[in-house]
């Protein structure tokens, strides 16, 4: 391999690990010596790919994020054009594409906040292209809601958030099914008032 290949093959590598180990044990208890160890890097070599373990974390979470927007887009895209239809493929892609694999769910919905101000940034710009595929996918509606679209698709996306972390902390975790219908009712309540189709979909 090239130098370049050699340092991307490392990089991905490191990513692997991390992926694994933030999700569990997690962020602050994972070491830069057990990644290195994992990824089978030395840890001169780490410092080549990332300036700093929170580095890394950002790279996982961001990957996380990209994977599941278009996951999510891709669903709402193929979905009919009525704002319930979109916004029920929203939501149950989004709650299944997270909780396929329990590492991704625990990095994007518990060891994001537990890394506190390293994440801030990147959660934040997650936050807002995800406010902007709900805002996308309620311009479609006969009606507007009758409250400001971005704050409501703010709320939501927090409602959404908070049923994910009971689902990674929970002992059982609750049947994504329920969580998909309780978010599912959340937003169809919210735009009920701007859409007819919403209103009469329940």
């Amino acid at each position: 391999m090239s130098a370049a290949e050699r340092l991307a093959d490392r990089r991905e590598r490191l990513i692997t690990a991390a992926y694994t180990l933030f999700a569990q044990p997690g962020f602050h208890a994972t070491t830069i010596e057990k990644l290195c160890a994992t990824a089978r890097i030395s840890n001169r070599a780490f410092y080549e790919c990332f300036s700093s373990r929170e580095d890394l974390m950002r790279a996982v979470y961001e990957r996380c994020i990209e994977e599941t927007l278009a996951s999510v887009t891709e669903a709402i895209d193929k979905a009919p054009p009525t704002l319930d239809d979109r916004i029920v493929a929203g939501i149950a892609e989004y709650v299944h594409f997270v909780t396929k694999d329990v590492r991704r769910a625990r990095i994007m919905h518990l060891e994001v906040r537990r890394a506190g101000n390293v994440l801030s940034g990147a959660r934040q710009q997650a936050v807002a292209s995800f406010t902007k595929v709900i805002e996308s996918s309620a311009q479609g509606a006969t009606r507007m809601p009758p409250l400001d679209l971005h704050l409501l698709a703010l709320g939501l996306i927090g409602a959404l958030t908070e049923l994910l972390i009971e689902w990674v902390v929970t002992e059982p975790s609750p049947p994504t099914e329920q969580l998909i219908e309780a978010c599912v009712y959340i937003f169809r309540r919210t735009f009920a008032s701007g859409d007819p189709m919403a209103a009469t979909a329940q």
